[in-house]
């Protein structure tokens, strides 16, 4: 069995060293949110959910909304990375992957430097 918590905390740490200026909206046990100041695009004065991890009892799942709201960002990723996809903007993950992880954390970065633009 993998160690959930380690990777949850290992993509905790990235996903905040790949977004200086987000605002945590909610951290606790089980894993993070984030807020971009990218203002909602159908909610007027509200941030936007910008992404977060969550331990769950099967996986741990990384969210990131800009793949959903600029989907060109999924054009570069690799077919290793996009297999750990489910849904639009989230990637689970049973055990740990360096390789992935940084390119994970490459993606995000990039993505929040999208919305620190639009």
């Amino acid at each position: 069995m993998s160690d959930f918590a380690a990777i949850k905390d290992d993509l905790i740490l990235r996903l905040k060293r790949a977004t200086p200026g987000m605002r945590v909206t909610r951290e606790g046990p089980d894993g993070i949110e984030l807020t971009s100041d990218w203002i909602h695009p159908s909610k007027p004065g509200q941030p936007t959910w910008f992404g977060g991890v969550r331990q769950g009892k099967a996986y741990v799942s990384y969210h990131l909304m800009p793949v959903y709201t600029h989907p060109a960002l999924l054009e570069t990723i690799s077919p290793a990375l996009k297999k750990r996809m489910q849904g639009k903007s989230c990637f689970n993950f049973k055990v740990a992957n360096a390789g992935l992880f940084d390119e994970l954390e490459a993606l995000t970065r990039e993505g929040a430097a999208l919305y620190a633009t639009t």
